[in-house]
């Protein structure tokens, strides 16, 4: 017997960076990332691949469907793969979409469902066994998953909002890679009263000015160019940030500004890759 399933979940931009405070908070971008899940009877293990990167790590997809396998108290093996639309390893929550996009195509092939919430912590928890994450992540989890703009407590494993909002949405991702599991904490810890901050206009849906203040504060913590956020706030533009630990730069704009922006970052001379995309308000699906 083979069972089949597919599925997509959401990159994502950050709003605030959960790792000086356990509180963060991002939105879903329309950018996906792709889950195809088979099982077997006759299979014990399951075997993940990622489309292009024949050497990666492949623990997070692989723990993701083995979790849901085992909540239903199934005894099954088989394959995963994913192909993605979300550059790996540039702040751009490519590893929440990974789970989010595995957790719903195992659900999927095996018939099952589960509350979305629920769905979620499973990708979470994949995500912290693999030793991909500092704080599990909720907020990228969520915004990968649902969509929109939310608001979390990681601490407490609490989704505490989530709106849905309407920005086109500029990206440039440096052709450097930047881990989450190698961020220091504690640079980034030193910055939490300020950080703070920024989480309190987030509640307040304030989300442009928080996501620029939090930019701002990672930036210096983490060593990453400032220039790009100056050179947005120079045309006008009212939220940009580094996206996560970075090393991407994520901006919400409007159409006019979109152009603008990316000639005044390809003018700062880094290598990269300038992304055009927008908010994604509905979220991760089953194929």
């Amino acid at each position: 017997m083979v069972l089949k399933g597919n599925a997509y979940a959401l990159g994502a931009g950050t709003v605030i960076n959960a790792i000086a405070t356990w509180k963060g908070a991002a939105f879903g971008i329309d950018l996906k990332t792709f889950a195809d899940v088979r099982l077997f009877d006759d299979a014990s293990e399951i075997n993940g691949t990622i489309e292009g990167m024949p050497d990666a790590d492949t623990r997070l997809i692989e723990n993701s469907v083995s979790y849901v396998l085992e909540h239903f108290g199934i005894d099954m093996g088989g394959t995963v793969t994913t192909r993605s639309e979300v550059p790996l390893a540039s702040g751009l929550k490519s590893s929440s979409a990974a789970a989010n996009a595995s957790v719903l195509a195992t659900l999927a092939a095996i018939d099952k469902e589960l509350d979305p919430f629920e769905t979620v912590k499973i990708g979470v928890r994949a995500a912290l066994d693999a030793k991909v994450t500092i704080t599990g992540a909720l907020d990228d989890a969520c915004a990968s998953f649902y969509g929109g703009f939310v608001v979390t407590d990681n601490r407490e494993m609490k989704l505490l909002q989530r709106t849905e909002h309407e920005y086109d949405v500029l990206i440039f991702a440096p052709d450097e890679k930047s881990f989450s599991s190698n961020t220091d904490v504690s640079r980034s810890r030193v910055i939490a009263p300020w950080v703070d901050i920024a989480y309190e206009l987030s509640l307040k849906g304030d989300f442009e000015k928080a996501m620029t203040l939090n930019g701002f504060l990672y930036c210096s913590a983490l060593g990453f160019d400032t220039e790009f956020l100056m050179r947005a706030l120079d045309i006008g533009v009212k939220g940009v940030s580094l996206s996560g630990t970075g090393p991407s730069y994520v901006a919400l704009v409007t159409a006019d500004q979109a152009g603008e922006l990316g000639d005044a970052w390809n003018d700062c001379g880094a290598s990269g890759t300038m992304i055009k995309t927008n908010i994604h308000n509905k979220g991760a699906s089953i194929i």
